[in-house]
């Protein structure tokens, strides 16, 4: 299409669209039924995308983490597209650190990922080769502050989300969590606070001597029996009662939530990897290669 450059500078703000249904229906077709995929279409999904990522220092130094790239795409996007298979449409993205360079990622988006011609005559204007428009998306940028805890990020996108359920994730966390089963199981439960409970892969190796000192097993970075918190969050409009600006949403709040029988787990057995150090992004981005990325369902 051919957009002219008054409506290109309309492209350029923080609410837009990109279209279409159909293109999206077609790409995500081996993640759950088209009928099941509706059932998120009206859900915001809130990223925390913030943070300084001080543990990936020699990018995270020019970009913020969530902006690291797996294969030819930020860990970002990598995200809002498995959220979008599952049906969603509205992201809220909380900037913090570094976040012009996701307000440009997004403010550029149709010219990015595509091939085009500029007419820098008289009728001066921007056509785009290739252009699938398969996001059909709407994301809102918030700055949420550069040094906020979680908390106070979450409190500052509430007028966004407004009384509706919504959705939570990290924005450097990779799962293949069944999202409608998440859903299912947050709505079956009297709480109003779902994260999804996963089994970390352990840092370091596993030794276990015996009572002499002898190794008699070691185990290369296991699998640990014990669950942690791994994002992927349901949440209701309540749980804003009990954000405090001071203190991470992962503390005070989700005691508070705890204590109240609030807080519940939907236990996920499968994929889940956080991108916390190089090596991380590394193993991602060998998977992705691989064309085996859990994560990828479209």
């Amino acid at each position: 299409p051919m957009f002219p450059v008054p409506i290109m500078a309309a492209l350029n703000t923080t609410f837009y669209r990109l279209m279409t249904l159909n293109a999206h229906s077609m790409e995500c077709n081996n993640y759950i039924s088209r009928s099941r995929v509706m059932s998120l279409e009206k859900i915001p999904v809130v990223i925390f995308a913030g943070g300084l990522g001080t543990r990936i220092a020699v990018e995270g130094d020019l970009k913020p983490k969530p902006m690291l790239e797996i294969g030819d795409r930020p860990i970002l996007w990598h995200i809002m597209k498995y959220y979008a298979c599952a049906g969603a449409r509205e992201f809220i993205v909380c900037l913090g650190h570094k976040g012009d360079v996701i307000r440009d990622y997004f403010l550029n988006y149709h010219t990015r990922n595509v091939s085009l011609t500029l007419d820098l005559g008289s009728q001066s204007g921007v056509e785009l080769h290739d252009f699938d428009g398969s996001e059909e998306w709407k994301v809102t940028l918030v700055d949420t502050g550069r040094n906020s805890m979680t908390a106070e990020r979450l409190m500052r996108v509430k007028d966004f989300v407004g009384d509706r359920t919504f959705m939570l994730t990290y924005g450097d966390g990779l799962s293949d969590v069944n999202l409608d089963a998440l859903m299912d199981f947050h709505r079956s439960h009297e709480g109003f606070a779902t994260l999804t409970g996963v089994h970390p892969t352990s840092r370091f190796g596993l030794v276990i001597p015996d009572t002499k000192g002898k190794v008699v097993d070691f185990s290369e970075k296991p699998v640990t029996e014990d669950w942690i918190n791994g994002g992927y969050f349901v949440l209701e409009p309540q749980v804003f009662s009990y954000l405090d600006k001071d203190e991470p949403f992962e503390q005070g709040p989700m005691l508070r939530m705890t204590e109240n029988g609030a807080l519940f787990s939907y236990q996920h057995h499968g994929f889940w990897k956080p991108i916390d150090t190089q090596r991380e992004l590394s193993e991602a981005n060998e998977l992705w290669a691989s064309g085996k990325a859990p994560w990828k369902k479209w």
